[in-house]
């Protein structure tokens, strides 16, 4: 196995660069890498990107031009884990410009990306042994589109 970690292909129409520079420009810790474009050999037009790549966080991406054929699903998702609400806040306005959201901290950013937003603390409420308190912590959770901390602190304590 490859000690090297993985690299994240996402697959964009002609968005790629424009990405790259959205999400490098929200996340402290990021950079844009190498621009590799189309030559005459296609399948893009002479010129324009085919990939670009860029990190985030230590993670490495790889944005690709790779037409119309596909797009995201819900059915993958980046977490974002938050240490307060001005965290919670920041990138879920951020990463809803021109997006939308969804529920349960989850919302799609306007690449049609999926994101989860979620404070740290949550998952220690939703991972209590006690039941009572883990499940006052998930209903609460059920109920939010963008994760109010305090809210989720008093229903957690109610229990």
């Amino acid at each position: 196995m490859t000690s090297e970690g993985f690299v994240t292909c996402l697959w964009f129409d002609g968005q790629a660069e424009e990405a790259a520079n959205h999400y490098t420009s929200i996340f402290k810790n990021a950079r844009i890498g190498k621009i590799s474009r189309y030559t005459d050999a296609g399948p893009g037009p002479a010129g324009s990107v085919m990939v670009v790549e860029f990190e985030m966080n230590g993670q490495k991406f790889i944005g690709l031009n790779g037409g119309p054929e596909y797009k995201f699903t819900p059915a993958v998702s980046f977490q974002i884990f938050c240490a307060d609400q001005a965290e919670v806040d920041y990138y879920w306005d951020r990463l809803t410009e021109g997006g939308s959201e969804v529920a349960c901290g989850w919302l799609v950013d306007k690449y049609g990306l999926s994101w989860q937003v979620v404070p740290t603390v949550l998952m220690e409420m939703v991972g209590d042994p006690d039941p009572v308190k883990a499940k006052k912590a998930t209903e609460a959770m059920l109920s939010m589109t963008k994760f109010d901390i305090a809210a989720l602190q008093a229903a957690y304590a109610a229990s």
